[in-house]
């Protein structure tokens, strides 16, 4: 199998297995979940070869100081970890405003909520790093107007699972390929709301070419374009699950734009912080995603 005929597969399969974890995992202590979790990682580390092999490669890049057994240790720990995540998933039904204290920090949100309050829009800047939905997920439980920018998924399934999750806690999705994307991005922003990038992957997208672990990585560069253009504030935010269990979210400090800054600039910027993140848990990164694969045909990394 190749290209896209595989990715579908392998989004039919995740798709398989969420369906199969929420039947129970909303209904289990979020610990046994995250031990169901790790048990269900650490057979994919054994199983998924061509995946564990390509994020030996990655990290390979990444840190080409680490011996093998690092390496091999982190690989082996970011499937855990994406197990876990799997089972998070599962659970957040039953996370609500009033309880999220008991699974969740949330640190530097104020000062966002304040610039929406005032009817500012905010765009955030995340990556695939920690479990993101689940800080879309409690950025919403939060009451202002929250909307998610994702790549529609080969399965349909799959993308009508995340939406009505992420609209459990009053997330709306915007689908990037939609005819009315960029429509109801301008809006969401003119009526003061926060709109969500996740902005880590090398994707099908006009991109530039931005320093990530000391190498070249095609990285979008529209979200950066629309934040200049909007003259938005940008909320570089980040999530990790700490070792005593807690989700600790941090929204960073807001970038002022505006008009004539360099978006080339302010993705970069925002990836040296991502990279900064991904430093502290490199376990809780996605190091199988081909980061620095070449895609001329969306590359303007060149372009005035």
């Amino acid at each position: 199998m190749a290209g896209p005929t595989l990715r579908a597969f392998r989004t039919r399969v995740l798709y398989r297995a969420l369906v199969a974890v929420s039947a129970i995992g909303r209904r289990i202590p979020l610990r046994i979940g995250r031990a169901c979790g790790r048990a269900l990682g650490s057979l994919a580390n054994l199983v998924a070869r061509k995946e564990r092999a390509k994020a030996l490669a990655n990290l390979a890049i990444a840190f080409p100081d680490w011996t093998d057994a690092q390496r091999r240790d982190t690989a082996r720990a970011m499937f855990r970890h994406l197990g876990m995540t799997l089972f998070e998933i599962a659970y957040l039904p039953n996370v609500t405003a009033a309880n999220q204290q008991r699974t969740t920090i949330v640190e530097g949100i104020e000062p966002l909520l304040e610039r929406i309050d005032d009817g500012r829009g905010v765009i955030v800047f995340t990556a695939h790093c920690g479990n993101w939905e689940w800080l879309s997920y409690v950025t919403g439980l939060y009451g202002r107007p929250v909307s998610v920018l994702q790549r529609e998924r080969d399965s349909p399934q799959m993308n009508r699972y995340i939406t009505e999750l992420r609209a459990r806690a009053g997330v709306r999705t915007i689908d990037r390929g939609s005819a009315s994307s960029a429509r109801e991005m301008i809006q969401n922003l003119r009526r003061g709301g926060l709109l969500a990038f996740v902005v880590d992957q090398n994707i099908r997208t006009e991109s530039v070419k931005v320093p990530f672990f000391g190498r070249p990585a095609l990285t979008p560069i529209g979200p950066a374009k629309l934040a200049v253009r909007t003259e938005a504030a940008v909320v570089p935010a980040v999530i990790e699950r700490r070792h005593d269990g807690m989700q600790h979210a941090r929204f960073l400090a807001p970038i002022e734009c505006k008009r004539g800054d360099d978006p080339v600039a302010l993705i970069a910027r925002v990836t040296a912080l991502i990279e900064e993140q991904i430093r502290r848990v490199p376990e809780q990164w996605v190091w199988m995603h081909d980061r620095w694969r070449e895609r001329p045909k969306w590359d303007v990394s060149d372009s005035p």
